[in-house]
């Protein structure tokens, strides 16, 4: 296996989309997988964990970190920064282990240019309709001028979905999770 490098593969799609959850069933059925855990200046939610779900860092610190050069890539979300540690990538694919990234398509788009060959899956809800339901369940507390605002983010990231190498529609987890798994495999089958 001498000289092999793991795949990187990024997971994009509108916030509510249940990216976290698939990444977790993908992880469960496939622990071979691993996780970049990105950086962000934005303030926990409810059971989220430092170091877990994120690395929750200050803007200050944030901005030292891209002055470093710390970042495979960043971008802002709704106000706030988000990115990916560029050495923790590399180890993984050096190592040869197959590393998932779950970040948004500015980033995904920066990732392509750095890392042209990732595989690129867009996560899509089934509809519109669904994906609103699904980010007033998560957002429970969000203020009506906050979800506005992550419907028009949605909708625009919704136009770059073309843009991946996959798009997988997140109707059924199950469904969405076996059909991201085939995805990887077919591109771990060219790898060999």
């Amino acid at each position: 296996m001498s000289g092999k490098r793991g795949l990187l593969v990024v997971i994009s799609g509108p916030s509510g989309v249940g990216k976290d959850t698939l990444i977790e069933r993908l992880r469960e059925r496939d622990p071979s997988l691993r996780y970049s855990i990105s950086y962000t200046t934005r303030k926990p939610r409810p059971g989220e964990a430092d170091g877990v779900n994120y690395f929750f860092v200050s803007r200050q610190r944030f901005e030292e970190l891209i002055a470093q050069g710390f970042f495979l890539e960043y971008a802002t979300y709704n106000g706030n920064y988000y990115g990916t540690p560029a050495a923790a990538v590399e180890e993984a694919r050096a190592a040869a282990h197959d590393i998932l990234l779950k970040i948004e398509v500015q980033g995904a788009a920066l990732v392509r240019k750095r890392a042209p060959d990732g595989l690129f899956i867009f996560i899509a809800p089934p509809s519109k309709e669904e994906l609103v339901r699904r980010q007033q369940l998560r957002e429970g507390s969000a203020s009506d001028e906050d979800m506005v605002e992550r419907l028009k983010i949605a909708e625009t990231e919704m136009k770059h979905a073309s843009e991946y190498d996959h798009v997988v529609i997140n109707a059924e987890l199950e469904r969405a999770v076996s059909e991201v798994l085939e995805i990887i495999q077919s591109a771990r089958e060219r790898q060999t």
